[in-house]
């Protein structure tokens, strides 16, 4: 989805200073709008709005959340001096200024660059209109490249401790149907992500009307994928995010949380300084926020059990280590008791304080915290028990299990888990999540029956779920994309008829060279031709198939199948492998909702296709691709799919249909 611009300007014939008359809606249909939308962007004029209703919502809505304003100065319009004055009211940045004939020289503004643009016969200038919209399509360009350099609002260059607010509590209760459309894409992000559909919300996050809304988004995804443990490209998508709004909290935590698991998978170019360095700079930004402060004090507890839990060492070997690194334990209880302090009702930070005062007097009968054990664990089990939101009662009776484990005996710190596990909604990851404390302590010999009495509480809760690791996730993901046999009245031939059985031979090759087999997934259209001569190699080697179709299943056909030579042939090859799928197919319009003003359902369906596959995880993808290496073809296209697959991960298998 293109960015969003919002042209604020005068409408129809006006005067200028010197009495010549100029026709403004001449000067937004020929320079403004083709110049806006020459450099990648939509715009709207408030007046362009068919709808009945109060024009200045509209308005104030562009002004609001638009990507970009353009603020045409020619004039001295009270109403633009006042739409530029609410946009840098709220906004530090995407503003271009423009002026038509002379320069403004308002003493705010005199600094700021303004594009200057020829009038004549009170339009544009017919001599230079073409230069002028290039310069101003460059000058939108720039603009939009460099959204985080200099702040362009005087407001907030004047005022850098000015924070600007969050788009969401900018809400306009008038304009209902644009926010009926968010809240309808808004939706389809959140069914996708509890689906577990993370592709799904990529293409959605791709195609918000606004960069906010992509932002928000974007995060989104990356918390789904981090959770899933694809972590680099959870931070990919996390870095999109950030990328328009720096310093979203949510973002910023999350990709603390990516950098430090990729840190203790050994993965390269990541360490734990270098994810504790990132949670230090997000405190400079929000030193009271008691969830970094927690994040903090994960990095420095993984540190410290990094110096004593190895393979093969004794309990008793372990023990001395912990003790023995007991200054990297304390960095960890500064980090956790810091947001605990901040924010007491934050029990989370609270519980891993305490729990590891408690190791540190274990492990060296160092007295230091005595005082402050006493007082946090009544003040922990207040926070706890205090917890409104029903969607967190699992943490906050788990976190007074793990407060029995420290002061409580086996029969309490089994009766308070038994509890907690009762408000587990079948989350395997939270329970293991729960257990892994535990056995951290079960390895130093910390309260062995109050931990054993836990752990005997997990593992039986445990037994009745699947673990993910017994779960289906594909070896390899096999993504392919190629031609489809060519129609009757193609002009110059791509994929003739007669070469079908070659380019069958050349998938099934490649297919062999992967290996594949039942343990892969395929992901394709199901186009005749090359997709469905993919899904017959694939069907021999008992591959797990996935269809995502960009149409209704008829309209599919008759756009995609039936037009080939032989069409009646590839539409009963279609519904033969069909019939066979384990998975039904997933229809694009029924899952990602209507398409969107100006994409081809093609390409959304590649684009859909490739994001998928990445979902499954970068390493794992695999794509063979049926194609004369023709551009062109946009994002989505097989173009775009090839150069993305190739730049990530190099596995990609060319089967060159000119030499066929």
């Amino acid at each position: 989805m293109r960015p969003h611009a919002f042209a604020a300007m005068p409408f129809g014939l006006k005067r200028d200073s010197q009495g010549n008359e100029i026709d403004f809606n001449r000067v937004y249909a020929e320079l403004i709008k083709p110049a806006i939308e020459a450099a990648g962007l939509d715009v709207f004029r408030a007046d362009e709005e068919e709808r009945a209703g109060e024009i200045r919502t509209d308005m104030f809505q562009e002004l609001l959340i638009a990507d970009l304003v353009v603020a045409d100065l020619t004039l001295d319009n009270p109403n633009v001096w006042y739409e530029l004055g609410v946009r840098h009211a709220l906004r530090a940045r995407g503003v271009v200024l423009i002026c038509g004939g002379r320069v403004t020289t308002a003493f705010d503004l005199y600094t700021d660059r303004k594009l200057r643009y020829s009038i004549k016969n009170g339009g544009p200038d017919p001599a230079t209109i073409e230069l002028d919209k290039k310069n101003l399509a460059d000058m939108v360009k720039a603009t939009m490249e460099s959204w985080h350099g200099r702040k362009v609002s005087p407001v907030y260059h004047l005022m850098p401790n000015l924070q600007e607010p969050d788009w969401k509590s900018l809400r306009i209760g008038d304009v209902q149907e644009f926010w009926d459309q968010h809240d309808v894409w808004e939706g389809r992000i959140a069914l996708a992500r509890k689906g577990g559909h993370i592709g799904d919300v990529l293409v959605l996050a791709d195609e918000a009307p606004v960069s906010a809304f992509r932002a928000e988004a974007w995060i989104k995804a990356g918390e789904a994928l981090r959770k899933a443990e694809h972590f680099k490209f959870a931070l990919e998508q996390l870095e999109h995010g950030l990328a328009i709004e720096p310093h979203n909290l949510r973002g910023l935590r999350e990709q603390g949380i990516c950098l430090q698991r990729l840190a203790l998978a050994g993965r390269s170019g990541h360490s734990l300084d270098r994810a504790r360095d990132h949670y230090r700079k997000v405190l400079e930004l929000y030193p009271e926020d008691p969830e970094t402060w927690a994040l903090l004090g994960r990095v420095d507890k993984d540190a410290w059990v990094a110096t004593w839990r190895e393979p093969g060492k004794t309990s008793e070997q372990m023990k001395d280590e912990a003790a023995y690194e007991d200054a990297l334990l304390r960095a960890a209880i500064d980090s956790y008791a810091k947001g605990y302090r901040r924010n007491p009702s934050h029990y989370y930070s609270g519980i891993n304080a305490l729990t590891l005062m408690y190791l540190h007097r274990y492990l060296s009968n160092d007295p230091r915290f005595d005082r402050e054990m006493a007082i946090m664990a009544g003040a922990v089990r207040f926070a706890a028990e205090c917890e409104p939101d029903e969607q967190q009662l699992f943490w906050s009776k788990g976190t007074l299990g793990d407060l029995e484990v420290l002061v409580g005996t086996p029969d309490t710190t089994r009766a308070a888990y038994k509890e907690a596990i009762a408000k587990n909604d079948k989350d395997w990851f939270a329970l293991n999540s729960s257990r892994a404390q535990l056995q951290l302590l079960k390895e130093l010999g910390f309260r062995p029956e109050n931990v054993e009495a836990g752990m005997t509480s997990f593992d039986h809760a445990l037994q009745k779920l699947a673990r993910p690791e017994d779960r289906w996730h594909p070896r390899q993901v096999l993504l392919f994309s190629g031609h489809m046999i060519d129609k009757l009245d193609r002009a110059t031939p791509r994929f003739p008829a007669e070469k079908e059985s070659v380019a069958a031979r050349k998938i099934a090759e490649a297919l062999d060279q992967l290996t594949a087999g039942p343990d892969d997934l395929a992901l394709t259209q199901g186009a005749s031709g090359g997709d469905l001569l993919f899904l017959e190699a694939c069907k021999q080697r008992d591959v797990r198939m996935q269809l995502l179709l960009p149409l209704e299943e008829p309209e599919f056909i008759e756009r995609s199948i039936l037009p080939s030579v032989d069409g009646d042939k590839w539409r009963n090859y279609f519904y033969r492998l069909k019939s066979g799928l384990k998975d039904i197919p997933r229809i694009m319009p029924d899952e990602l909702g209507p398409l969107p003003k100006g994409v081809d359902p093609f390409e959304r369906c590649n684009l859909w296709l490739l994001y998928t596959a990445l979902s499954h995880g970068i390493d794992k993808v695999r794509f063979i691709c049926l194609w004369d290496g023709g551009g062109g073809d946009g994002p989505g296209g097989t173009a775009h799919m090839y150069q993305e697959v190739k730049r990530r991960t190099g596995r990609v298998m060319w089967i060159d249909s000119r030499s066929l």
